[in-house]
């Protein structure tokens, strides 16, 4: 279960122009993780919340399949010495 965050107090913020987008400066103590967030609205409330970081598999299943003469050149053993036999 996740752990409530604790609730602080109001601060006054600046906004600003930053081309054809208003943005807001976010004080230090307010500051989010990461490089994006979720905006939406409830109300006349503007909700900013960190966008969750995508998860390993999601990265994963987005990568396109190496083909087999991607992987492994046909001379990738060049240069070696030879095998030495291994008895177990």
């Amino acid at each position: 279960m996740a752990q409530a965050l604790p609730v602080s107090a109001a601060r006054e913020a600046k906004l600003f122009r930053n081309n054809r987008s208003q943005a807001v400066r976010i004080p230090v103590e307010f500051e989010l993780p990461g490089e994006k967030v979720l905006i939406h609205r409830e109300g006349h409330r503007l909700i900013i919340e960190p966008a969750p970081q995508k998860k390993l598999l999601d990265i994963l299943r987005g990568l396109e399949p190496l083909g087999v003469d991607d992987w492994f050149p046909d001379d990738i053993d060049a240069g070696l010495l030879p095998a030495t036999e291994v008895n177990l």
